[in-house]
């Protein structure tokens, strides 16, 4: 019986959770109107979001697309196809791995600042004073950073195919031999644009959304506290992390299955 009350009341938990975050969207979407009349404010959170995150982003994406290509070519060398190395190492990163490690990495990163930020807006009472002078925080504070997350995503993704697509082409070409031009055309020859690239686009910008969303959430709710606006970083990280692999399974499961 404790078994079974334990279980009842984590999904009790998850899907109180989970209302909360869904009345918290349609709340930042009502409020979206100082976002956008008022683009400063975002244009500032897109700088701090998104380009403070290119860094890492491009590194990381060199990183992984040299591992892919050196990887690959083994794989592809027993099979005797690889001049096939540019298109399956530009397959892998347009159609999962840009979209989801972009979005890990960006939640780790914007996300965790985001949320910190926030919480210790409200941990200094910012946010209580807002309501006094009859500012409305999640016109001024939240929707800013919600909508600079899911404007920053797909830009961030794309970044990291391209530096993951330029790192195969230096091991590919430069290191172990392989032709430049066969490389550059198998690619261009079998890469699709509304299958590849703008599938991965899509679930770029669903995992904007997500990761942005659980952030500023867990920021405006977080005790006010050090150590609950800590839990609200680390949930923050936790639950992107298990959000993005969630969202990307279904995404793939319509995009990518016949």
């Amino acid at each position: 019986m404790n078994f079974f009350r334990t279980i009842g009341a984590k999904t009790l938990d998850f899907l109180q959770a989970l209302g909360s975050v869904c009345l918290f969207l349609l709340q930042i979407l009502a409020h979206s109107g100082t976002a956008i009349t008022r683009a400063r404010l975002s244009i500032r959170q897109i700088y701090f979001a998104g380009v403070l995150s290119v860094l890492i982003i491009a590194v990381s994406g060199l990183f992984v697309g040299m591992v892919l290509g050196l990887q690959g070519y083994t794989q592809l060398v027993k099979f005797k196809s690889a001049d096939m190395l540019g298109f399956m190492v530009a397959a892998s990163l347009l159609r999962e791995l840009g979209p989801v490690l972009a979005a890990i990495l960006f939640a780790s990163s914007a996300g965790g600042a985001m949320t910190s930020e926030i919480g210790l807006m409200k941990t200094t009472e910012q946010l209580e004073a807002m309501n006094v002078m009859a500012v409305n925080p999640v016109a001024r504070v939240v929707a800013p950073r919600f909508w600079a997350g899911v404007l920053s995503m797909p830009l961030l993704a794309s970044i990291f195919n391209v530096a993951g697509i330029y790192g195969a082409w230096l091991v590919g070409v430069q290191w172990l031999g392989l032709d430049s031009g066969i490389f550059w055309s198998n690619m261009q020859n079998n890469v699709s644009f509304s299958y590849d690239i703008l599938n991965g686009l899509i679930k770029s910008a669903c995992f904007g959304v997500a990761v942005t969303l659980i952030a500023v959430h867990q920021g405006f709710h977080s005790v006010p506290t050090s150590e609950g606006i800590l839990r609200a970083s680390t949930r923050t990280v936790v639950s992107s992390a298990l959000t993005v692999l969630a969202i990307d399974f279904i995404l793939t499961a319509f995009m990518f299955t016949e």
